[in-house]
Formats: C-alpha cells, structure tokens, sequence
C-alpha cells in the first residue's frame, strides 16, 4: 500500500528533512493563501471560513487529479481540505474513487458546546457549508467517539450506515518513552512538594471553552471549605495549567481574586519532554472544558495512568468511565466540579487502581495498534461497495466501486 499525503507546506521548522521519508508515501504540498495579517487575534474566524475553503478546494482538486490519473483508489479527506474532491464527486461520481471523510471543527456548529453567537453563526456559515458538501459526497464519514455520533447525524445532515466511529489516537510507545520518573521528582521539587503532597493538572489552550476559570472557582470553594479542603487538598497542594492562549490575563485575575496566587500556576507552554513529565508527576488531571471533540490530552493523561476529572462535552464520556476511570460533572458546573475533585482526592487510595483501568481502556480502543486496525477495516469495507453512495433516499443506487484490493489503495 502506498500513501500520497496532499498538504501545506512545513512552516517555522515543524518538519524535518526526514519527516516524510519513507518508501511508500509520496508527499504533495498545496500553498496555503491567506490574507495580510492573518493569524492575529481576532482573525481566526476569517481565515477559516475564506483561505481554508479555498486550500480545501485546491487540494482536493489535486487529488481528482490524481484519481484520473488511475494511482489513487481511495481517498481519505480532513475536514474542509477535500472540499474540491467532493465537488468533484458531485460532478462526476463515475470519475472518481471511494471517498473516507473525516469532518474537523463540529464546535463551529456549536454542536460540542455552548451555542455560537449570532455573529460568528454568520462568519462560519461558509465553513459549516464547505464540511456538509464534503460530508455528503462521501462513502462514510467518520465520528471519532461514538458519543459524536449524534453530532455529527444532526449537523451534517447524514444517515447512520454512512457513520463509522474510528477514535483519534495516541502513541503508547511515544508516552513511554518519554516517561520519566527523575523528570517526574524534578518538576514535583520545583514546586516544592513531596511524593505525597496533591498536583493536579490541566493542559489545554488558554481559552474561555477551556472552563479553566471554572476550575478556579471549584478550587477556590475547596480551599474556602476547610471541611473539604483538609482532606482533599491536604496542606500542600498545586494546580499547574500548562498551555498559552488570549484568555491569560482573565485566568490571572481570577487567580488573585481567589486568592490563589501560590497555588495556582500558569507556567505557558512546555515541550513534549517537560509536559510528559507534568503527566507523570500529577495526582489528578482535570479537564474542564466546556466544549470538545476527542481531547487527546485526556488520552495522554490516560496513558500516563492518571485518574481524571473531566465534564461531559464532546467524546470525554467515551473515555472517562464515572467511578471505574474517573468522574465526569457537566459543563460549567463549577460546584460539581469541586464535589468531584474532593471526592477524587479524598479517596487517594482509589487513584492508582483507576488510573491503571484508563490506560487498559486506552491500550483497548485508543492506542495506535487498534485504531489503525480498524481504520484498515473501513478501507476493506468501503472498498468492497459494501457501503452505497450517500444519499437522504432509501433508494439511491449502489454505485461505488466494489473489487478495488486494499493493497492498492492510496489517499
């Protein structure tokens, strides 16, 4: 099997010369144009629906190309990037070959979370086109949690058979690898604290959908409850939130209002060394997010061993198992937030045997090994025309292809 990855071009040394070496993957680039000044706060919304279209457009276009050609036999599209690959299906369904979509960015439905503005429901509405159009001109579309499924019926206005649920996934080899326990005792030294004593962590983009202010509040109850407070926290205890983003300053104001200061820490961006450390050192990790979609970063943690405090949002309950793995609260639910984090920390002797059933249920579903299976398995499937071309008609004729070997497909 062979791989032809259309992209942009690396920017700022995120690649090197050895990053797309291999026999069997050939590598297209696709500029990506976009305005003067694009990426400063407050353009994010423009660039996504303007300059990513029409990436998508151009690099799904190479990609007919391509099929034409007779060297692809199937195609496995990312979000709004396919986009000129499903208008050319819509064109010329009998020139093309199957096409796999994975949709990227269901918050901008406002489907994972709390509801969009009126503002940015109008700023986005040509990216929620483009990821429809892509959506229904593929053989399946992929949910990467079973509870996206229903998100992803509602949004993109597909029938179930057209659905398959294969997770995001992370590298176990890589996580430990990276696990270390002398970087474990330096960063857990760095704050002062014993093996004994409570780190909690967050990771995440400082964001408002983060709920990390949430987190502060739940924090700041706990604190102001000696009842709970003695117990869970102990005497010594911290919570880092490692990550960057617009919302800093608002964090760091409702930090000082607490009076949290000294307990709660905003280090910024770490590298992937440093932050496998964080995992490692934490007691718990807690991810209050008000909005998601697979939060690899709860699978890291999971990896890590780590019992998790974390809302419902998104795909979370796929990976967060109340009472067996972790304990899930609503979204914004400050005071649930809290319950849960004193009953997690209350009972420190229940951490260590949910921590070890979140990696089992990682090393099961989530772990590159047994996605990578079932990604295969899809293949095969939609390669065989098990799975008719999508349509809202019960009667839409079978056309896909139907005795294309996996051995030969590319994407």
């Amino acid at each position: 099997m062979r791989l032809t990855l259309i992209t942009q071009p690396p920017r700022d040394g995120a690649v090197t010369s050895t990053t797309f070496d291999h026999e069997r993957l050939d590598v297209r680039f696709v500029p990506y144009w976009t305005f003067p000044f694009a990426g400063r706060r407050g353009t994010t919304v423009i660039d996504r629906s303007s300059a990513y279209p029409l990436f998508g457009w151009r690099a799904g276009r190479l990609a007919d190309s391509l099929v034409r050609r007779g060297s692809i036999q199937l195609v496995h599209g990312m979000g709004a990037a396919s986009l000129g690959y499903a208008r050319a299906r819509q064109a010329d369904w009998f020139g093309t070959v199957p096409f796999v979509f994975n949709p990227h960015g269901m918050e901008e439905f406002g489907s994972t979370g709390p509801g969009l503005g009126v503002l940015k429901q109008l700023a986005y509405a040509p990216l929620r086109k483009a990821v429809r159009v892509c959506a229904q001109a593929a053989e399946r579309i992929i949910a990467t949690d079973r509870a996206l499924v229903p998100v992803v019926l509602k949004h993109l206005r597909v029938t179930e058979p057209h659905v398959s649920v294969v997770p995001n996934a992370v590298d176990l080899e890589e996580v430990d690898r990276l696990t270390d326990a002398a970087g474990a005792r330096d960063v857990r030294d760095r704050l002062g604290l014993s093996s004994e004593d409570v780190l909690l962590l967050g990771v995440g983009r400082l964001e408002a959908n983060k709920g990390f202010h949430h987190l502060v509040a739940a924090l700041a109850q706990l604190a102001a409850r000696p009842s709970l407070a003695e117990p869970a926290l102990g005497t010594r205890w911290r919570c880092v939130l490692l990550g960057e983003g617009p919302y800093r300053a608002r964090l760091e104001r409702d930090i000082a209002s607490a009076g949290l200061t000294e307990a709660v820490l905003l280090p910024g961006r770490v590298g992937e060394a440093e932050l496998h450390a964080w995992y490692a050192a934490a007691t718990l990790f807690v991810h209050p997010t008000l909005y998601e979609g697979s939060s690899i970063v709860t699978l890291e943690a999971m990896a890590h061993r780590r019992a998790v405090v974390a809302t419902s949002a998104g795909g979370l309950p796929d990976k967060i198992l109340p009472g067996r793995s972790g304990w899930l609260v609503q979204p914004g639910d400050g005071h649930a937030l809290a319950q849960a984090i004193g009953e997690a920390l209350a009972h420190r002797d229940r951490l260590s045997a949910m921590g070890q059933e979140g990696r089992a249920l990682v090393e099961r579903e989530f772990a590159w090994e047994a996605v990578v299976v079932r990604l295969l398995d899809l293949y095969a499937e939609v390669l065989a025309g098990r799975i008719p071309r999508f349509s809202s008609s019960p009667a839409a004729p079978h056309t896909a292809p139907t005795s294309i070997p996996l051995k030969q497909s590319g994407t």
